[in-house]
């Protein structure tokens, strides 16, 4: 029995850490989210980074579609003179930022104010290469509201002004099962900014104030 009871109690104790560490997370990074209205206010805004989701083929699924969108409305109204699509290009045959950026520029945003970051596998990753790789200091990123926490906190602890702008633009199906996961991602991620670790990838700088196509691959 009382080894019953220590398991409990230990159970209980890594229950009450990995919810506390949640809270901490979303309480720390709410006052960062704003409105796009709120968004044409700041000043000096190195950037937008519109964070990657999944796509079909050569198209955005819903959830990157409206982070997309977002990203080019923040744009339109002068929030910043550059985008960073970050997402996952690990392989030849899945292709995020492409995707990202094709779309962008049917939409009419010039491509060579278009970057994209071909290693944003994970948001620690497209953060953490948002400052070393971009050079960028303040920005506002966009992804759904519940992401955004986390991408919030990612970039307070590695040194970013970074304020955030939500795109949920409508209902999004297993949405409760993203939530679940993301108490443990932004664990996950609460361990990660306290070891610093660098990007899956390194490589040159590109400054963000430069030419986006320098980033093209194709």
């Amino acid at each position: 029995m009382k080894i019953v009871k220590y398991i409990l109690i230990i159970f209980s104790l890594f229950i009450i850490g990995v919810l506390g560490v949640n809270f901490y997370v979303l309480i720390v990074s709410k006052d960062k989210i704003i409105t796009v209205d709120d968004a044409k206010q700041l000043k000096d805004i190195d950037c937008i980074l519109v964070l990657g989701a999944g796509v079909y083929g050569d198209r955005p699924r819903p959830m990157l579609e409206d982070r997309i969108l977002t990203g080019i409305e923040l744009y339109n109204n002068n929030v910043a003179e550059k985008i960073i699509m970050s997402g996952d290009h690990g392989q030849e045959d899945y292709d995020e930022v492409n995707v990202m950026k094709t779309y962008a520029v049917n939409e009419g945003v010039p491509s060579s104010d278009i970057f994209m970051d071909h290693a944003g596998f994970s948001t620690y990753d497209s953060v953490y290469r948002l400052k070393e790789i971009f050079e960028v200091d303040k920005v506002v990123i966009v992804t759904q509201e519940y992401h955004l926490y986390r991408a919030l906190y990612i970039a307070k602890e590695l040194g970013i002004e970074a304020y955030g702008v939500s795109s949920n633009l409508r209902e999004y199906p297993g949405q409760f099962k993203r939530e679940i996961r993301e108490i443990l991602a932004r664990d996950k991620d609460f361990v990660k900014v306290i070891l610093k670790p660098s990007s899956t990838y390194a490589g040159e700088t590109i400054p963000v104030t430069g030419d986006g196509n320098i980033t093209n691959d194709k």
